[in-house]
């Protein structure tokens, strides 16, 4: 499936000895950004794991993982990818967002919530009564997933985790 989302972002002039910009000295385009139903190439998703500061992974260890989702889609810009959600889990009982990433250039301009719609779009196709779906927020972006229906998990079932070396 591709679908084409049109996004306003602001496009910025760099000006010499100024600080701040003013609203009439930014530069307004379109972008045009493509969804597509699809998993990225190993080489796509360690890019863009890359620009957000992520660890960085076995590439052989990613294409196992890559092949292993149960649902990926990609945010393109001129073919070029700038954004990936991925579900992974057991397609049963257990569903979790692993990755939701949009290149920092183009962050704050919609293409996370677009990328997150697919994902919830998905789940509730898929996913049947009492089926638990997770994802690990980093810190801050709590409100954000909220407003997706996530909630904090309480303080008395605290998540856990270990990455190994």
């Amino acid at each position: 499936m591709t679908e084409e989302v049109k996004i306003v972002c602001c496009s910025t002039r760099i000006l010499a000895h100024k600080n701040a910009l003013t609203s009439s000295e930014k530069d307004w385009k379109e972008i045009l950004i493509r969804l597509e139903h699809k998993l990225p190439t190993v080489s796509e998703y360690t890019y863009l794991r890359d620009s957000v500061g992520w660890l960085k992974i076995d590439e052989q260890a990613a294409e196992i993982a890559l092949s292993n989702s149960l649902f990926s889609v990609v945010a393109l810009e001129n073919n070029e990818i700038v954004g990936l959600g991925r579900i992974v889990g057991d397609g049963g009982i257990y569903y979790y967002i692993q990755d939701l990433i949009v290149h920092p250039r183009l962050q704050r301009q919609s293409i996370g919530k677009k990328l997150m719609d697919e994902l919830m779009t998905y789940i509730n196709a898929n996913a049947k009564t009492g089926a638990f779906v997770g994802l690990m927020a980093a810190k801050g972006l709590e409100r954000y997933y909220e407003s997706f229906g996530f909630k904090a998990r309480n303080q008395d079932a605290p998540g856990m985790y270990q990455v190994i070396e």
